[in-house]
Parts: C-alpha cells; sequence; structure tokens
C-alpha cells in the first residue's frame, strides 16, 4: 500500500484550522478575501484527509478487534479490515492527486485561437465546427466564449477566429485541446463521395494580465489600417483595425472591430497571452523536452484528434482513446469523457514520475 507524508497532512490541517478561525474572527477586508480564497483551495484536500485519518484509526481498532477470543466477533472484524483496507487505498489515491502541484495558470481565462490548416475550405468549415463545439461545450460548463477577431472562409467557416473563454477553471480542462486536430469526412461539394483529410490547429493561451507580463512602449509599433476582408460582421470601411507588432520578439496581433480604442484593447490583451506563452514555454524548456510527446504537452505542432464523420468517431492520439460518439463531442456533450480521461492520465504520469524520483 502506498504511503502519504503525514507531516504535510498534519500541516495542512492546521493551515485549515487557523484560516477558519481567522475568518470568523473579524479579518479586515483585503484580508478576507485572501483567507476565503485559501479556505477554498484548502477544503477539497482537507475533506479526504479526515476520513484518511479516521479510517486508519478504525482499522487499528479493528485488528486489535481481530485478536480477540470471541470467533463471533473476530469474523465481524475480519470484514471491516477488508473494507477499510480498501477505503484508505482509494483514500490515498485522492489525496495523492490533490497533494500533486497545482499549475498556477489553472483558474485563469483563456485566449482560444483556432486556424484551419491543411485542407484549404473544408478546413477552414472545420474550424468553425471546432468554434462551435466549444461554444456549446462553454454553454455546458457555465462558461462565456466571446469572439474577439475572426476572418471567415470563402465556403463558410474560419480561416482563423480568435475568442475569449472566461469562468471557473477553464485553463485547466481547455489547455488539453492545444494541437492540431485531423478531420476525415466527405465535403459537400465532393461528388464522388471521396473522403477528404483536412486539419485545423487550435492554441490555448492562460488570459494574462498587465502584472503578469511587462510590454515596454518603445517595444511596440501600433499601426492603424483600413479594415479589410471578405464582407464578414467585422468588416467597416473606416481606418479603425489595429496591427501591433513587438519588435523584440516579431509578434503580429491584428483586430479589427468597429472601435478603434476596442481594437487596441483586444490586440493587446492578445499579446500579452502570446507573449506569456513563449516565455512559459522557454522557462520549462528542460520540463517540456523530459515530457515530450506526453499528455499536456501543448505541443501545437502535435497531431492530438482525428474526427472521423463516416465512422463516427473520434481518436484521442495522446492515449489511444476511441469515442464512437462523434455527434455528441461535435456539439460538447462528450467532450468532457476525452478531457477527463486525459486529466486522469496526466495525473498518472505525474505520480510515476514523483515515485520515480523517491
Amino acid at each position: 500500500m502506498a504511503t502519504l507524508p503525514h507531516d504535510k497532512l498534519d500541516a495542512l490541517e492546521m493551515r485549515f484550522q487557523y484560516v477558519e478561525a481567522a475568518l470568523s474572527g473579524g479579518a479586515s477586508a483585503d484580508e478576507y478575501v485572501k483567507l476565503s480564497k485559501e479556505h477554498s483551495d484548502l477544503a477539497p484536500i482537507v475533506g479526504p484527509i479526515g476520513e484518511y485519518k479516521k479510517a486508519v484509526k478504525d482499522l487499528a481498532d479493528a485488528r486489535a478487534l481481530a485478536k480477540s477470543g470471541d470467533p463471533e466477533m473476530r469474523e465481524m472484524a475480519e470484514l471491516e479490515i477488508e473494507s477499510l483496507e480498501d477505503q484508505i487505498e482509494e483514500l490515498i489515491g485522492r489525496i495523492q492527486v490533490l497533494l500533486l502541484p497545482k499549475d498556477a495558470a489553472d483558474e485563469k481565462n483563456i485566449i482560444l485561437e483556432i486556424r484551419g490548416g491543411t485542407g484549404g475550405d473544408e478546413a477552414a468549415l472545420f474550424a468553425g465546427d471546432l468554434l462551435r463545439m466549444y461554444e456549446r461545450y462553454a454553454a455546458i460548463r457555465g462558461w462565456k466564449l466571446t469572439i474577439m477577431e475572426d476572418s471567415p472562409g470563402e465556403a463558410g467557416g474560419f480561416k482563423e477566429v480568435i475568442a475569449n473563454m472566461s469562468g471557473k477553471g477553464v485553463y485547466a480542462r481547455m489547455k488539453y485541446e492545444s494541437g492540431v486536430h485531423r478531420v476525415q469526412r466527405v465535403p459537400e461539394t465532393e461528388a464522388s463521395g471521396r473522403i477528404h483529410t483536412s486539419a485545423a490547429t487550435v492554441a490555448v493561451l492562460p488570459e494574462v494580465e498587465d502584472i503578469d507580463i511587462d510590454i515596454r512602449a518603445e517595444d511596440i509599433r501600433i499601426d492603424t489600417m483600413r479594415a479589410s476582408g471578405a464582407g464578414g460582421q467585422h468588416v467597416n470601411t473606416t481606418d479603425s483595425a489595429v496591427r501591433i507588432t513587438h519588435l523584440p520578439t516579431g509578434i503580429v496581433v491584428t483586430s479589427a472591430q468597429k472601435s478603434q480604442h476596442q481594437n487596441r484593447a483586444i490586440a493587446m490583451q492578445v499579446l500579452r497571452a502570446r507573449l506569456f506563452d513563449a516565455q512559459e514555454a522557454e522557462r520549462n524548456s528542460a520540463r517540456a523536452e523530459a515530457r515530450k510527446g506526453q499528455v499536456g504537452s501543448g505541443d501545437r505542432s502535435e497531431r492530438i484528434r482525428t474526427y472521423n464523420f463516416p465512422q463516427g468517431r473520434v481518436t484521442d492520439h495522446r492515449i489511444n482513446l476511441t469515442l464512437y460518439k462523434l455527434d455528441k463531442v461535435m456539439v460538447g456533450e462528450a467532450l468532457d469523457e476525452l478531457i477527463d480521461a486525459l486529466i486522469t492520465e496526466d495525473q498518472a504520469e505525474q505520480l510515476a514520475a514523483m515515485e520515480a524520483q523517491g
């Protein structure tokens, strides 16, 4: 049976008791907000710790009872021992997962970027399908998705679309969607019924604030220009479109909404997210190399999933999971089945790595 760091469990329980006492002891408004956040972070792990400690005590009592001279009492105790050992093993697994280091960005909102890849018009249509899937998934989870910028495809869908997704724990789940999504289906324009393969790339970037990343005024060039495009809803004829170039990295962001002020704010928001993403990738390059090809690596050149319409199946290549629920995945209903499996696999890999380190 695996073991737990009991000193850490005791420290977490003591901290939780302190926070509860402080909350009921007339904390200042600022302190109350911080303590409430800490309380909500600690509560999900302190509960299982209490259950675990009680089960360990009950197991010790049952084992003592099993040494009793009464055969009936001994039989009852042995049944309880078996049940408690199973309960303790399950609680150890839960607590180990809860003790895993949290990704600092997990609670952040995201910038979601979807781009049609290989496949021309069909890729743009698929990018549109992915956006609708995420819109419905966001609605199911009570999140909000807002389109920030789009470039419509000539036959429908999007060459590129950028959206903001906000809500509780958005990045924690959506980070597993970064990568190349491949579709296999018969296009409506295909008279011979031949299956085409095309792809779209999804990038999930945690939304960052000014305090997360500093952008110096001298490092950016802001150009205004006349919006142009295929007559989409965001296209207008004024010089309101904004293009921001980050000179040190060469990252270019454009926004062509109706208000130049709004465009500047949107472009800066996307630029901050992209710069933060690039900095994190560089900072974690050694860790990323070690995790290359693993679940949640976020490598956007990696083919992560195939949507096969003729067979009605979705396959996630990172964990070799196939669901014959394509229709439910595409309306967001079964997407949690894929994401939950990815989270479980990621946690298992982290636990295995921790055990290997001793």
